[in-house]
């Protein structure tokens, strides 16, 4: 009698698994023109909607399967992170278990980074991102792909607009960094295109398979490739949960023990 109340208890407990598994899971959103929208007859009505169709938050948090490769080192890892809107980006590595393998926490003024791993620590302004990225990039460009939305300094009507199948091309360059952004019919973003041929830099950015979080509409996988001469770093963001506008907490500090990186 005992180990059939135990087998309905287990059976009741996987129910309930399955079930609130599935509540949790994102619906994916078939990404098609909204047929009410009014035609767009110029740039800057087309710039105006494309800027209606970002995603608008105060808080963001994500945890993210993720393969990241940095000069051909790979490794799988889970990201945990977390976004206070044009202030900070917090996020979490963990490897294998679980474990936390180091922590980073990103302002528009400075980077600090914590590697449990080695029990070292990195403190430096947010220039340091030039190493692996265009000097163009700055903290509102890092929030703006990590959720899918458009860089900000590429929605001006000085671009080249093209519309062709379904999609809007908007390309020009900003100093001597030439770009392409990508929209699609639905108004959201579908790839970014960053290169500065002089000085050897790329970034594109390509965003898949949206999905519905918080009545957001933001890619579950983001796909980033940046070239900076002989510096090379893919990420591959899968998103497995993601919430706005939640209460989130920012815990950094460096263990008295930990040393500065050299």
């Amino acid at each position: 009698m005992k180990k059939n109340i135990l087998n309905k208890l287990l059976i009741v407990c996987c129910l309930l698994t399955m079930i609130s598994c599935k509540a949790r899971k994102h619906v994916i959103v078939s990404r098609k023109a909204d047929s009410t929208a009014k035609p767009l007859d110029n740039v800057s009505s087309k710039l105006d909607a494309i800027k209606a169709k970002q995603v608008s938050f105060n808080t963001f948090a994500g945890r993210a399967k993720t393969k990241l490769d940095i000069n051909g080192n790979s490794n799988d890892v889970t990201l945990n992170i977390r976004i206070q809107r044009d202030k900070k980006i917090w996020v979490s590595i963990t490897a294998i278990l679980g474990v936390e393998a180091a922590r980073a926490l990103i302002t528009p003024d400075s980077i600090l980074l914590i590697n449990r791993l080695q029990g070292v620590y990195l403190r430096k302004p947010f220039s340091y991102v030039y190493k692996y990225a265009s000097n163009q990039v700055n903290y509102k460009t890092l929030e703006s792909l990590l959720i899918g939305n458009a860089i900000p300094e590429l929605l001006n009507e000085k671009a080249d607009v093209v519309n062709a199948d379904g999609n809007t091309t908007l390309s020009g360059s900003l100093q001597d960094l030439l770009y392409k952004l990508i929209v699609g019919a639905d108004l959201k973003v579908t790839q970014t295109n960053l290169s500065n041929q002089n000085e050897g830099q790329s970034l594109q950015v390509v965003n898949n398979t949206f999905i519905q979080a918080t009545n957001r509409i933001m890619p579950s996988e983001i796909d980033i490739a940046s070239v900076v001469k002989d510096k090379k770093i893919q990420v591959n963001l899968h998103y497995t949960k993601a919430d706005y506008d939640v209460q989130q907490e920012y815990p950094f500090s460096i263990p008295a023990s930990y040393e500065a990186a050299k």
